[in-house]
């Protein structure tokens, strides 16, 4: 894993040069409970925007090492940030996000697309568990490299990602139920979780009808049970629908 999050580092570093600030793995492998369909989160932090031909440059040669169409073999999906920390820092929300890797997106990728949105809410969340805890691959300490997250923008961006979010529900609902039960997490205890940990803290809070969900998403994510949903489509929406519901009341009741 560690070998891995190295080459990806190596790979931006190669690409740009002195114009890389920092790159800093973070998420699971730092947290602990790495798990069988873990990410290798990778943040990059630039002096500058990315070119076209240094973004395809990157995708190019991490289509090549990440995730189960590895050139050299399955290997583990390695997500990558790229953020330009004139445009974090001094921090303002929403981020931009200059660009992003990730095997969700290997389809529109190969084909020389740039799929990801900036600005991003989401990397409010990325940069905010990167600052809890991270390890730098390249560069400073990560606290010198970005601001903190205000607890407020953090909480807006949970609800501002929420449609992206629901729009991947169908053909990745384990990774989408357990997103949601790791947001609700955050705007009620302002923590960011590992899914499993907040999965557990969701079940001890829904009702009967919604556990068996995320209760099946937790077992898929720990590679306890397969990933098919043939036979619970409207258990799932029910379930993100509801927790849905909570994360908007808690975000609402904190202002």
């Amino acid at each position: 894993m560690v070998e891995q999050a190295d080459r990806a580092s190596a790979i931006v570093q190669e690409v740009l040069g002195e114009d890389l600030i920092g790159a800093y793995l973070h998420g699971s492998a730092i947290r602990g409970g790495l798990h069988p369909w873990s990410d290798i989160d990778v943040l990059a932090v630039t002096r500058r925007p990315t070119t076209r031909d240094e973004r395809r440059s990157i995708i190019s040669r991490l289509l090549a090492i990440s995730g189960r169409h590895a050139v050299d073999g399955p290997a583990r999906s390695i997500d990558l940030s790229v953020v330009v920390q004139d445009q974090v820092r001094p921090w303002r929300y929403p981020p931009p996000l200059d660009m992003q890797y990730g095997d969700w997106l290997r389809s529109e990728l190969e084909r020389g697309e740039e799929p990801w949105s900036s600005p991003n809410p989401d990397l409010a969340i990325v940069l905010t568990a990167a600052r809890a805890s991270a390890r730098p691959l390249v560069g400073p300490d990560i606290s010198e490299a970005i601001d903190a997250v205000p607890v407020a923008d953090l909480r807006q961006a949970v609800v501002d990602a929420i449609p992206a979010l629901e729009g991947d529900l169908e053909g990745d609902e384990a990774n989408v139920v357990l997103t949601f039960a790791r947001m609700w997490l955050t705007v009620t205890t302002g923590a960011i979780a590992p899914k499993d940990v907040a999965a557990d803290w969701a079940i001890a809070r829904l009702a009967a009808e919604h556990r068996g969900v995320v209760e099946r998403a937790r077992s898929v994510y720990l590679g306890e049970a397969p990933d098919d949903w043939a036979d619970l489509h409207a258990e799932v929406r029910a379930c993100v629908a509801h927790i849905r519901a909570e994360v908007e009341r808690a975000t609402s009741t904190r202002g």
